[in-house]
């Protein structure tokens, strides 16, 4: 019986060893490094469109085209009463607000996203 007990102690102990494994944090859990999103001179002229015309006008830059469902945002005034009801916002978010967009596609990088949300925070001009 006594055999059997330092057998067991000594598996447990040797587990114990065994069992506790320490990692460098920075290694386990890298830091993601995020670029600088600039804001400060977001336009519609410049920012929006080359934003609009990457991930959307595909589908939305005519209206003939079948694939938009009618919506077009390949001008200012095409694209402002989207903007004013807060679905084109709410598409590239993915909130469940509005139909995901782009449709089927992985979601638009945060810093595109951001630059709609602050030009539409600020006004939404035709600059």
């Amino acid at each position: 019986m006594q055999k059997y007990f330092k057998i067991a102690l000594i598996l447990i102990a040797i587990s114990s060893f065994t069992a506790c494994y320490y990692d460098k944090k920075d290694q386990v859990y890298p830091q993601v490094v995020v670029a600088a999103c600039d804001t400060t001179n977001v336009s519609y002229s410049v920012t929006v469109t080359n934003i609009l015309n990457a991930n959307c006008n595909n589908c939305h830059g005519t209206s003939a085209n079948s694939l938009g469902a009618g919506i077009v945002l390949n001008t200012y005034a095409s694209v402002k009463p989207y903007i004013t009801n807060g679905r084109l916002v709410n598409s590239i978010i993915q909130n469940g607000n509005a139909s995901p967009m782009p449709k089927n596609m992985a979601k638009m990088d945060a810093c595109s996203i951001n630059k709609i949300i602050v030009w539409a925070n600020r006004g939404a001009i035709n600059n």
